[in-house]
């Protein structure tokens, strides 16, 4: 299995852990609070993370051209999105809202084929449709629920278009450092939520809730995204978000596990739907002949079929390693996903 599906799942995996973790430590904080608090101990995890695996602060690696992209994604993802789903939360019914937040993976994909020109095979939507088919069973309102008006459901759209706009934005910026990418996103979304929440008359919750609040969102919000912007470097922006949608069915999974929760037969057909989506993008086999344009970026890598470069410094050849680095114009035929180094048209 490729290790950026490795990274798409175990992502979805931690984001869908969070909500059974933060129930079964008792958290109980209103939402909007609990979303800043959530938020803003994955950014602050991952800053003193960052500081101690580079023993002080280091430069970021983007270049000129990619700090909008970023500012963009943090604008969009991280501010935006977070408030509207915060309001739509409040004029819509729980199971509503579940249910159309199926639409980030929809947007997201379609902005990535659309607007960004991502590669899309039929087996990549077949695979997707699958996948949100599955997502949809599994939060679907089986009991009757409103909503108070309209009002609400069109924050919670706007809240998945947010994240479809912050997912692509993201995408450009995926070869950079993955930890300082995360850790901007969730304190700006922290620092948002958390003080509009505070403004309103929310009130911090004792030590004793804070503490698994900030482990649940370390892991859950934090190292989660982290693995999402690796899973992006790999996989591009549409299979991401579909690997990404599986995280209510993840959640579900340790719901039962952990929590007891009892089997539906809702749960099962959801299971079967995502299990055909997930095996049919990973059966995925892309290949033909394609053009790859001078580039120059800054990651890790080893010295493979695209990374035939000269050193500026003195290497002692240990691999993987991150430098700025360029690529010269070749021309091949291998398999392929649209990663960083993929995004030719077709």
């Amino acid at each position: 299995m490729n290790l950026s599906v490795l990274y798409a799942l175990a992502a979805a995996a931690l984001f869908g852990a969070s909500t059974p973790l933060a129930k079964l430590l008792g958290v109980d904080v209103a939402p909007m609070l609990l979303a800043g608090l959530l938020y803003l101990s994955s950014g602050v995890g991952l800053a003193i993370v960052r500081f101690a695996r580079d023993r002080g602060w280091q430069r970021t690696g983007l270049t000129v051209r990619e700090w909008p992209w970023l500012m963009g994604a943090i604008l969009f993802g991280g501010v935006l999105a977070p408030v509207a789903l915060m309001f739509g939360l409040t004029r819509t019914a729980g199971a509503t809202a579940s249910l159309m937040l199926n639409l980030e993976s929809v947007l997201t994909a379609l902005l990535a084929w659309v607007v960004f020109r991502e590669n899309a095979d039929r087996r990549i939507v077949i695979g997707m449709i699958a996948i949100v088919l599955g997502g949809i069973v599994l939060s679907w309102p089986h009991q009757s629920a409103t909503a108070h008006d309209w009002t609400g459901p069109l924050a919670v759209a706007f809240a998945c278009l947010c994240w479809a706009i912050d997912n692509n934005l993201t995408r450009k910026v995926s070869a950079s450092d993955a930890l300082f990418i995360a850790g901007s996103k969730g304190l700006a979304a922290g620092v948002v939520n958390t003080s509009l929440a505070l403004a309103i008359g929310a009130q911090l919750p004792a030590v004793t809730t804070l503490g698994p609040i900030l482990l649940v969102g370390f892991l859950g919000y934090g190292v989660s995204l982290v693995l999402f912007v690796l899973a992006l470097r790999g996989l591009g922006s549409a299979r991401t978000g579909a690997y990404f949608s599986t995280a209510p069915f993840l959640g579900a999974v340790i719901s039962i596990l952990i929590l007891g929760e009892p089997v539906s037969l809702w749960f099962l057909v959801a299971a079967a739907l995502m299990a055909i989506g997930v095996w049919i993008h990973l059966m995925e086999n892309h290949a033909h002949e394609h053009q790859h344009e001078p580039l120059a970026h800054n990651h890790r890598h080893r010295h493979d079929e695209h990374h035939q470069h000269e050193h500026g410094f003195e290497w002692d050849g240990s691999e993987p390693h991150s430098h700025p680095h360029e690529h010269a114009p070749i021309r091949h035929s291998h398999a392929h996903f649209p990663d960083i180094h993929h995004r030719h048209k077709h």
